[in-house]
């Protein structure tokens, strides 16, 4: 124990945004110092990660769906939540390590994000892995106030902010005031829900199978939520479902909008729900001031409009929708002794 706090001394507070497609690892006094995807590459059958340099992240991420008998990539959260307990650890380690310079015996206190809704029993696993990966102290926030903070809103005046955060595996969606959440919800409708529809719509359409890292591909380049000025097209590698053999087919922007049409309104419809649930004087300042997009999901091509034209609100993106959460992370590491009283930690009683 003494030990632990002495090596605390001279271990540097971090925040991690672990996300279900990408975690980012904020540092105090430095900012954003990792972005990486939440993919962890180990021997088949096994429990043992690959060379650390090669088996965590963008090089892990290229080996999904590409890997021999003998390697597994594995993405160890699973809708905002830790679906592999003993990958998410080795992902913090070495995290951990690579802020202190590969140096093993650093102690740090850390803060993580998590979803608005979860449960007792989730945020306890989120606690117990980042302290077996080395943390000296864990504290958790959720992610609608993280994401508040770094879009840069003043979440903590008796006035009602909504923040729309549309990740990997969850969307939140919460109206924060005095610094809390008054309402919210989250759901595992976002952006891996859109790549799950491409990739059903052209083994439906085409009878041509596409690996999630295609389909990802599709919804970037040419991926709408509203009739575009200039329609686009692009050419897809895949299998043929039926002869089995590599194929290719051309698609456009138009059957891709309406293939993502279900995911999101079902994102719309969560987003009136909340809004129905939400105080007159709240919404009032809804009016006035709007939502704050953030995550990845928000970046499809006219999207701010479309929620914009079914709720009569207006929209503004983050500054860089992709980092808020982390952002806001970072914004409470620099003071975190002042706020940590308002912070759940591993001391808690759940």
């Amino acid at each position: 124990m003494v030990f632990s706090k002495v090596v605390g001394l001279f271990s540097t507070d971090m925040g991690v945004d672990l996300g279900t497609t990408n975690s980012l690892v904020c540092v105090q006094g430095r900012g954003i110092l990792i972005e990486e995807p939440s993919v962890v590459a180990v021997k088949k059958g096994t429990r043992n990660v690959l060379l650390e340099g090669d088996a965590i992240g963008q090089t892990a991420k290229d080996m999904y769906g590409r890997t021999p008998g003998s390697i597994e990539a594995i993405r160890p959260l699973k809708d905002g939540i830790i679906a592999n307990c003993e990958m998410t650890e080795a992902m913090l380690a070495y995290f951990i390590r690579r802020v202190h310079n590969r140096q093993r015996w650093f102690s740090p206190r850390l803060l993580l994000s998590i979803p608005s809704d979860a449960t007792d029993v989730e945020r306890l696993t989120v606690i117990h892995s980042a302290q077996r990966a080395g943390a000296r102290e864990v504290y958790l926030i959720e992610e609608p106030r993280a994401a508040g903070l770094g879009s840069g809103l003043p979440i903590h005046t008796a006035c009602g902010h909504m923040v729309i955060d549309i990740g990997g595996g969850t969307t939140e969606i919460a109206v924060i005031s005095l610094a809390d959440i008054v309402v919210s919800t989250s759901f595992k409708v976002a952006g891996n829900a859109m790549d799950e529809a491409i990739l059903n719509h052209m083994k439906k359409n085409y009878n041509i199978l596409i690996g999630e890292n295609t389909a990802e591909q599709i919804k970037v380049q040419i991926g709408s939520a509203i009739p575009l000025k200039e329609e686009l097209s692009i050419e897809v590698y895949g299998r043929d479902a039926i002869a089995g053999l590599p194929r290719s087919v051309t698609v456009n922007s138009v059957e891709i909008r309406d293939a993502l049409r279900v995911p999101i309104y079902q994102i719309i419809d969560r987003i009136r729900n909340i809004l129905e649930r939400t105080g007159p004087e709240l919404s009032a300042d809804l009016l006035k001031r709007g939502m704050t997009l953030c995550g990845g999901g928000v970046l499809l091509r006219g999207l701010d409009r479309l929620i914009r034209q079914e709720t009569g609100l207006p929209t503004h993106f983050a500054d860089d929708p992709l980092t808020a959460v982390a952002r806001g992370i970072g914004m409470l590491l620099e003071n975190l002794d002042e706020f940590k009283e308002h912070l759940q930690s591993g001391e808690d009683d759940l």
